[in-house]
């Protein structure tokens, strides 16, 4: 990215959510005198539902071929109309998505997702035809503007959680790049560092908790952003410092406790009353039902207060539900209510579920508890004993009762909320898109290594990696560490390693693993994971090469580059998921 610096016009961020994506910019003379003055789209239509939003839902309708048919609310709007129009099984619809990418540690290229009906499709193309969408819709909207920025002008910004893998990181590149966007015109932001970033530059009456005088940018001030999304908690806690960068000073954490996790509360709710086959069944064949009521639940679950009490009203397919009670239970929807152990806490009324205040906010208690103990964990740490500050960012920071469980579970701390809470991370991936030094340091999440054969050491080594190489003992699937997990890594920290290449052959090929521990043994223990491939290709296979590798960290994505030792040669290298 360093020698295209210069010649960038704008910088452009995608905030590609689980539940909704969108993407702000700023022109680079305008970052300059007002940094702020950051344009988020503010024309997502929501067709039918008369709002104009500034994210749209990361939905994705490919057609028969799976080509591109439309994304966002189009898609939502297409595929209600394929639904009624009996059309739906030629398409493929996908939604909340993004956590697939989570939910496994060792993401491969060839990873594949099913649609809501359960029809396989691979996920890079998912995921790149997404990304192609809100490129193209950002392009176009420049040139409404009549900017006369080209793609080449812009350099990009995408946002991943800090809590995901190397692999998922690295699949969200491929994809991007897959997308059309250039490879050193990308950058990736991790979504709670982009928050800690633009929260440094808003004046206090933007900070909702904060008093007067308050200011983020106090050198020495340490703060924890909580990055509330749909599907993940992302957590990390920085240290401003001297000069204005940010250091980060304990590792990050998180969890798959975002709002969709209280979605899903509902729907094992539901699937207490009607049986999870009834469920599962809407979800196949009547699949616009199935979205209407959780954009309804949605829609009702951001309302809701602590103070909140007597009857949530939530509008239902009633029509749907009342059918398919009758065609799988053989009983219609009140006599199966009745029969539920809900009987005394639900009722319906015309096309409206009502449930009692208290019952509906039980939904949340395992998900707030969850988001209380990864904070209360957190601040067991030596390390963040003196931090006072906790600001919540991200749009499931804007539930009431969240933000009030928080607020009196760390009542000895300040809790700040940032106005429009919920496009801090589009908006800080925007700077940072601009000051790749707004963060001075990072620590490392993981134990990273290589896999090795050193000679066997019955002291060190356990018997069941014992090998014999031309007659010489050797421990097998030993774990040669680069760089050891919670270490504190500025931009650009670099790790050197020294490899041999094999005579006749012309390449040199290594996988890279990641391991929970701090001092790992072997590669395939418990908590050991592959994050990549490196091939490094020699220019004389003839002779033996000597190698030195450069292991680079401290940036959001881990890189490598390779010399040949005696010539001094830079070695192409690819690095790729496996």
């Amino acid at each position: 990215m360093a020698e295209n610096d210069r010649d960038y016009l704008l910088v452009a961020a995608i905030d590609f959510g689980t539940t909704y994506s969108g993407y702000a910019f700023s022109m680079r003379d305008t970052y300059k005198t007002d940094p702020l003055k950051i344009h988020a789209n503010q024309a997502w239509n929501a067709g039918g539902r008369q709002l104009l939003s500034l994210k749209t839902p990361t939905c994705l309708l490919l057609n028969s071929k799976k080509e591109f048919d439309s994304f966002g609310y189009e898609a939502e709007n297409r595929y209600a109309e394929l639904v009624m129009d009996g059309e739906q099984e030629d398409y493929y619809y996908f939604h909340r998505f993004k956590m697939s990418l989570h939910n496994y540690k060792n993401v491969k290229g060839d990873m594949l997702l099913e649609d809501l009906t359960g029809k396989p499709v691979p996920a890079i193309d998912v995921f790149a035809l997404s990304i192609r969408a809100l490129v193209k819709h950002l392009m176009d909207a420049l040139d409404n503007r009549g900017t006369g920025v080209k793609p080449n002008d812009i350099k990009w910004v995408l946002t991943v959680p800090a809590i995901w893998t190397d692999n998922s990181k690295q699949f969200m590149r491929k994809s991007a790049e897959k997308a059309g966007i250039e490879k050193d015109h990308l950058l990736i932001s991790l979504e709670p560092e982009a928050a800690a970033i633009y929260c440094q530059h808003l004046p206090t009456e933007k900070l909702s908790g904060a008093e007067s005088g308050f200011t983020m940018s106090e050198v020495g001030t340490k703060y924890m952003i909580v990055d509330l999304g749909g599907g993940t908690v992302d957590i990390t806690v920085h240290e401003k410092l001297l000069g204005g960068g940010l250091t980060e000073i304990s590792r990050a954490t998180g969890g798959d406790c975002g709002g969709t996790a209280i979605d899903a509360e509902f729907i094992q709710l539901l699937a207490k009353i009607f049986g999870a086959p009834l469920i599962h069944t809407m979800k196949r064949e009547q699949p616009e039902a199935y979205l209407d009521l959780i954009r309804e639940f949605e829609t009702v679950k951001r309302t809701i207060k602590p103070s909140k009490e007597g009857k949530v009203n939530m509008a239902i397919p009633y029509a749907t539900l009342g059918a398919l009670c009758k065609k799988i239970l053989k009983e219609d929807l009140s006599t199966a209510l009745l029969a539920s152990p809900y009987a005394n806490s639900i009722s319906v009324r015309g096309d409206k579920m009502r449930f009692d205040a208290n019952l509906f906010k039980n939904l949340f208690d395992k998900t707030l508890k969850n988001i209380l103990t990864l904070i209360k964990e957190l601040f067991t740490r030596e390390e963040l004993e003196s931090v006072a500050l906790i600001l919540l960012v991200g749009g499931f920071s804007e539930c009431a009762l969240l933000q009030a469980e928080i607020k009196k579970t760390f009542s000895s701390r300040r809790v700040i909320v940032p106005e429009e809470s919920g496009l801090t991370v589009l908006k800080g991936a925007v700077l940072f898109g601009h000051n790749l030094e707004a963060i001075y340091s990072r620590k490392t999440r993981v134990t990273y290594g290589v896999k090795w054969r050193p000679l066997f050491d019955p002291e060190v080594h356990d018997q069941q990696h014992y090998i014999e190489i031309n007659g010489e003992a050797r421990c097998k699937n030993a774990y040669d560490i680069i760089i050891r997990k919670n270490t504190n890594v500025q931009q650009g920290h670099t790790v050197h390693k020294n490899y041999e290449s094999t005579k006749d052959k012309d390449t040199v090929t290594f996988t890279i693993f990641a391991s929970e521990k701090m001092s790992p043994n072997y590669t395939d223990e418990e908590g050991c994971y592959k994050i990549g491939q490196a091939i490094i290709r020699i220019s004389d296979p003839s002779k033996v090469q000597s190698l030195e590798v450069e292991f680079m960290f401290g940036n959001t994505e881990m890189s490598l580059h390779a010399v040949e030792t005696k010539s001094g040669n830079s070695c192409e290298l690819s690095f790729d998921l496996i």
